[in-house]
């Protein structure tokens, strides 16, 4: 009998999107990921995705989406790393959400920009993030976002 994702526990599904957004973190930290494994990190990521789609709220949503887009720029991939870096953007302006989320949604437009050739947007959308990096009060969240934003390819 095959289990539905009904069935799940709320918490073990949580702790299933937690796995699965940290494995594709190792995947991406990989110096040199087999095709095997940069399919794996598409998989995963959305997966990770979904998961929190039912158990988590509106933040998790959108670090979902810009987790699938961070996959989709490394793997070369700029539409689909546009696509969810825009979606990521969408749920902070529809939820609200504040703190280092949208200064990551704008981030995550640079790199998919960067990534489909259009340089003059991604700068446009790196100053974007920046702007918001720099007026975080959490000092860990902006040198998070810094650090990203030192690792775009412009």
């Amino acid at each position: 009998m095959v289990a539905s994702p009904d069935s799940l526990d709320p918490v073990v599904e949580r702790q299933v999107a937690v796995d699965l957004f940290n494995h594709v973190w190792r995947l991406l930290d990989s110096e040199q990921r087999t095709a095997a494994e940069n399919d794996a990190l598409i998989h995963a990521a959305h997966a990770s995705r979904w998961h929190w789609g039912r158990v988590g709220g509106p933040e998790q949503w959108a670090i979902g989406e810009w987790q699938c887009s961070r996959v989709y720029a490394v793997l070369g991939r700029g539409e689909p790393a546009l696509f969810h870096a825009q979606r990521c953007l969408d749920l902070c302006n529809e939820n609200g959400l504040e703190s280092f989320v949208p200064a990551s949604a704008h981030e995550a437009l640079a790199r998919a920009y960067a990534v489909l050739g259009d340089v003059d947007q991604a700068q446009i959308e790196r100053n974007l993030a920046y702007q918001l990096a720099v007026a975080l009060d959490d000092d860990d969240d902006r040198a998070v976002i810094e650090a990203d934003l030192s690792t775009l390819p412009l």
